[in-house]
């Protein structure tokens, strides 16, 4: 079993010595002394069927004391219910050394500490804290190396916000650290990206190959290259192919209903269209990723958008494009941006000590009907309001994995008709497949708010409609953010490999009653020179080119093939280039 947490143990669950009775304090009932070897004389006395349950708990693991706890909290009519609190118990106050003991054993490894309700000795219990807290900043302090920074890097930026500020946060902390020393600073020397084409024999047409090389100054030194998130807002960003920067708060070039900042956004001509193209990925991507993507695509600076100033669930994204930003304007209505008002039932049962008021990025999983019920028995164990540590263990858990209250101590994921709703499709728009297929098309889709704000801008200058090509349709959010716009499609060519996601796209075509053309292509790899000039020859060439590979390999909660677009599933961020420089080409002929 892994008796994994990111919490730091429970006030209610200390581990007690003995000696707590010598201060007037009376001895933890169960507790067996030092000399006892099994059961205590009290635990014999219960009956048959209190030794067969501890005998049952202690051969899967746990230790006498920790069962003992359980049977006398719970009682022993409900095996399955011992169990959970069991799981729930090591789960809230398991130590870095657990792996090296049986569960339920105390840190010190003595066998005269239990679990117990009353805290006698405020010095053990807090050195225990300490060596959980040191635990956790380890995981958050690997976690950041795993995302390229450097380990100094990573124990600067926990030392100034805390080891309880979440990893976006220390990361753009690291980023504003960044931007600081960008004046003037060097760091050590790291690789920058190139590219080269090659010929593929599989696929027929050119490939990309990407290869490593160090760029130097003048001075025989590498300039760090970094898209610093800067912790006050950014009048002025320099974009020099080099470094990207993040802003924070991050709002791209404006927000709805807001005065329009000045943007020195100059496009290069290679840029300028026809046609006009849309390019999405995560912000928090790798170092150098951007950079890369943005040398690529013109040198066009990024516009960063978190789409918690468009819905209640924030989505850090960026976007790359050569669409005007003067003009824009938002879906209406739009939705609320709280939690509590878009979901107004959850209200009632919302405890005050959960304080948040927005969603974490929604992802392509939930949490799983065991983890819930640990929480449920964490605080129906507990007093209201619970005490602090457990508090927080249940705090990271929501966060974590973006549950609301539904009932008394009871937390749910969200529903997928309610992250259709948080993300701007219609409702039931992926109903017909299975549960965990919507989980996970939907955790891959564009925020269609965000995405038709930015879009809002064509509706003027295609008043007759126009034909999109459409890379990575996944289940149709650039599609619906042009039909909410109003905007009418001509045609649209998907390039969609799910065949889930595009039965989605499909059955909303059907169901909206679109009068443009749908042509479906099932991989982008099929999209070639000869195969994209017949299309535009047929339709008069492409209004809009829109899509955003995927980030398997970006994204920050990928700890396995974290690779940036070199891994297997991110590099088809080359294909959108390669299909937009094609379609540029055979336009700029016509």
């Amino acid at each position: 079993m892994d008796w994994t947490s990111d919490s730091d143990g429970v006030d209610e669950f200390q581990w007690e010595s003995d000696d707590a009775g010598e201060e007037g304090q009376p001895p933890a009932p169960d507790a067996p002394t030092s000399s006892e070897v099994g059961p205590s004389k009290k635990d014999c006395e219960r009956g048959a069927s209190h030794s067969n349950l501890m005998a049952h708990f202690v051969a899967m693991g746990f230790s006498e004391k920790m069962v003992a706890k359980a049977i006398k909290d719970n009682g022993e009519g409900d095996s399955e219910a011992i169990l959970e609190l069991l799981l729930t118990y090591a789960a809230i106050d398991k130590s870095p050394s657990e792996s090296e003991r049986s569960p339920g054993v105390c840190p010190s490894g003595s066998d005269k500490e239990i679990w117990d309700d009353d805290s006698s000795d405020m010095e053990d219990f807090e050195d225990k804290d300490f060596v959980e807290e040191f635990s956790d900043k380890d995981k958050k302090l690997w976690t950041l190396v795993e995302m390229g920074f450097t380990t100094d890097e990573a124990a600067s930026a926990i030392d100034r916000c805390g080891q309880d500020a979440p990893i976006s946060e220390l990361a753009d902390s690291i980023y504003a650290a960044q931007t600081a020393e960008r004046d003037g600073c060097f760091g050590e020397s790291t690789a920058s990206s190139s590219t080269e084409y090659e010929p593929s024999q599989s696929y027929g047409y050119n490939s990309v190959r990407v290869t490593k090389r160090k760029k130097f100054t003048e001075n025989g030194y590498n300039k760090r290259r970094c898209y610093p998130g800067q912790r006050d807002s950014v009048k002025k960003v320099s974009f020099d192919g080099e470094m990207v920067f993040l802003p924070n708060p991050m709002v791209g070039f404006g927000l709805p209903n807001e005065r329009m900042r000045v943007v020195n956004r100059r496009l290069p001509e290679a840029a300028i269209g026809p046609p006009y193209f849309y390019y999405e990925n995560v912000a928090l991507a790798p170092k150098g990723v951007w950079a890369t993507i943005s040398r690529f695509l013109y040198d066009i600076e990024p516009e960063f958008v978190d789409s918690k100033y468009f819905c209640a669930a924030a989505r850090k994204r960026g976007y790359i494009h050569n669409l005007p930003l003067e003009d824009r304007f938002p879906l209406i209505p739009m939705p609320p941006k709280a939690i509590h008002d878009a979901f107004p039932l959850t209200r009632k049962w919302w405890p005050s000590w959960d304080q948040r008021t927005q969603l974490n990025c929604l992802q392509t999983c939930i949490a799983s009907a065991k983890l819930t019920e640990r929480i449920r028995c964490a605080l129906s164990a507990s007093g209201d309001p619970p005490p602090p540590k457990v508090q927080k263990y249940v705090l990271e858990e929501c966060r974590k994995w973006n549950l609301v209250w539904v009932g008394l101590h009871k937390v749910a994921p969200l529903e997928p008709d309610e992250i259709e709703y948080l993300l701007g499709f219609p409702r039931n728009h992926t109903r017909g497949v299975s549960r965990t297929e919507r989980y996970r098309s939907l955790g891959n889709s564009f925020q269609v708010d965000t995405v038709a704000y930015h879009l809002s801008v064509l509706k003027e200058m295609f008043p007759n409609g126009m034909t999109v090509l459409s890379l990575f349709s996944g289940i149709g959010g650039a599609e619906v953010a042009l039909h909410r716009l109003g905007i009418h499609m001509k045609a649209v060519v998907s390039v969609e490999i799910s065949e889930i996601n595009r039965t989605v796209l499909r059955s909303w075509w059907e169901q909206t009653n679109q009068k443009g053309k749908l042509i479906e292509i099932p991989d982008v790899q099929q999209v070639s020179s000869d195969r994209l000039e017949q299309m535009i020859n047929t339709f008069g060439g492409f209004d809009l080119v829109i899509g955003g590979s995927p980030c398997n390999n970006l994204t920050g909660s990928n700890r396995y093939s974290r690779e940036g677009l070199e891994g297997e599933h991110s590099a088809l961020f080359y294909h959108y280039f390669r299909i937009l420089d094609l379609v540029k080409c055979i336009m700029g002929k016509s």
